[in-house]
């Protein structure tokens, strides 16, 4: 077994949501929190948590960071942190990895699956510490977490979509 941490000066979570039914809108949060146990012999012991502060939310347009952190959206003040917990790890190919866990936001847990490339081998930096690297993908609903704020358009459809997708990168310092 092999411990690491989150290296937050190098990890980030970026999200893409549909906005007017026409173009994706996506933001990133920062802060991320964490660590993994890694078992090389049997994946399926390994482990994986980590925290996302939602108040660090920016999408690039200060007003909109505001609604999204008010009670329309994350709540940031009742809801500080979304997380995630993995329950399965299974390999998924060369490389590759399906990280099954409950994501928790806006005080919701659901289950969800992780599409993970990496960990990248082990590197050593310039300061002596041992990193690798990992990416992992999911979609989820956002009204399945509570998030169902939303407005309908003149035309048809609403102000934002439904499906949320989610990228992470990840940074690990060995401990």
């Amino acid at each position: 077994m092999t411990n690491y941490t989150i290296d937050s000066a190098h990890s980030a979570a970026d999200f893409k949501v549909r906005h007017l039914m026409v173009s994706n809108v996506r933001g990133e949060f920062s802060g991320v929190t964490g660590s993994l146990t890694l078992d090389p012999n049997n994946v399926a012991n390994s482990k994986v948590e980590a925290k996302i502060p939602t108040a660090t939310i920016q999408t690039r347009e200060p007003q909109r960071d505001a609604h999204l952190k008010s009670a329309d959206f994350f709540d940031v003040e009742k809801y500080p942190e979304i997380t995630f917990i993995s329950t399965k790890f299974a390999k998924n190919g060369d490389g590759e990895y399906k990280v099954t866990g409950d994501l928790t936001i806006h005080g919701v847990t659901k289950q969800v699956t992780l599409d993970v490339e990496g960990p990248t081998p082990e590197v050593k930096d310039p300061w002596g510490n041992v990193k690798v690297g990992a990416e992992a993908k999911t979609k989820v609903n956002r009204k399945d977490f509570g998030l169902t704020w939303n407005a309908a358009l003149e035309t048809g459809g609403f102000v934002v979509g439904d499906e949320v997708n989610i990228h992470l990168d990840l940074e690990f310092t060995r401990q």
